[in-house]
């Protein structure tokens, strides 16, 4: 049936299509309730999360420091990606073949590759960030001054910006005259590459080595930041200090190793069947769950962050 629908959306000739088809994330209709169910749960908490960390960051005066501001655009980017993604994959639980057109599969994997992107750049931001407050606390607020924050902030969305419409305008130049089935619940760039009617090797080199050149750099800020980071706090005389150092790091590293970790078990496994349905459960993990989980991790391991919400929503004082 779905073989038929995208026979009738090609020309006679072959030519360029005007339309996917998204197979979803299961084929199995006993399962789409609970998983209709469980991300709209996901996606609830995601976005009461992340914008309930923005307003209580903007809201707290004593949270107006270039750390929460760089969580704040974080959170910021969490909900967005969220936003992207479950609205379509919610949609896509309730109904089986749907449909997305050539210029919105476009700009669906435009978007989830610009908030991706400036997630890795970012956290490479925070941990440059904790560098340097623990190895330069004395200069840590003329170095990270609010217009350089802000700059690099600016930097971030420039860059990623400029890499997902140079990567999805590279995939999508491809002619694509049929099949048009994505095994997939969104546009994502392995299924999507797989249908195109051409040579995509050149393609795939542009992708690979600017996406190399991405993960390198921020995995290389993140691993130099933290390497000093150690260094300075085995220094310290004082256990207080020390735990004290590592406490304000334990959030960001947990966020690095469970958004890292994702990425590469999807984008290193060979393209296969098996690892196409492997990875549509993980890109739930990566693209919903962390981003409902970072707002929980932030929170409830940070002591500023909560004292913060007893004084704004609960009326406490901070002794």
């Amino acid at each position: 049936m779905v073989q038929l629908r995208w026979r009738a959306l090609m020309g006679e000739n072959g030519t360029q299509i005007a339309l996917f088809l998204l197979l979803g994330l299961t084929q199995q209709e006993e399962l789409k309730g609970v998983l209709f169910v469980l991300v709209l749960l996901i996606y609830s908490v995601t976005l009461v999360g992340n914008l309930g960390m923005i307003t209580l960051i903007h809201a707290d005066p004593q949270l107006h420091t270039p750390m929460y501001f760089f969580l704040s655009v974080l959170s910021f980017i969490d909900s967005s990606f969220s936003t992207v993604d479950a609205p379509r994959l919610l949609e896509n639980l309730l109904t089986s073949g749907q449909s997305i057109s050539f210029v919105g599969c476009a700009v669906q994997m435009a978007l989830m590759t610009l908030h991706g992107t400036a997630e890795c750049l970012l956290l490479a931001i925070m941990a440059y960030d904790r560098f340097t407050a623990i190895c330069h606390p004395l200069l840590y607020h003329s170095i990270m001054s609010q217009r350089l924050c802000v700059r690099l902030v600016a930097a971030t969305y420039a860059a990623s910006i400029t890499f997902a419409a140079v990567l999805t305008g590279n995939i999508f130049k491809l002619p694509f005259c049929g099949p048009n089935v994505i095994n997939h619940y969104f546009c994502d760039i392995p299924p999507v590459l797989q249908l195109a009617c051409a040579d995509t090797t050149e393609v795939e080199i542009i992708i690979f080595s600017s996406s190399a050149l991405i993960i390198l750099l921020t995995i290389t800020v993140i691993l130099v930041s933290y390497t000093y980071i150690l260094m300075t706090i085995f220094k310290m005389h004082s256990l207080e200090a020390q735990s004290k150092a590592l406490s304000t790091c334990a959030s960001h590293l947990t966020a690095i190793s469970l958004y890292y970790g994702t990425i590469t078990v999807i984008y290193t496994q060979p393209s296969s069947r098996e690892s196409m349905e492997q990875n549509k459960v993980v890109s739930v993990f990566y693209m919903l769950v962390i981003p409902m989980l970072n707002p929980l991790i932030y929170s409830l391991r940070n002591k500023d962050v909560k004292a913060a919400f007893r004084r704004r929503c609960l009326g406490h004082q901070s002794p």
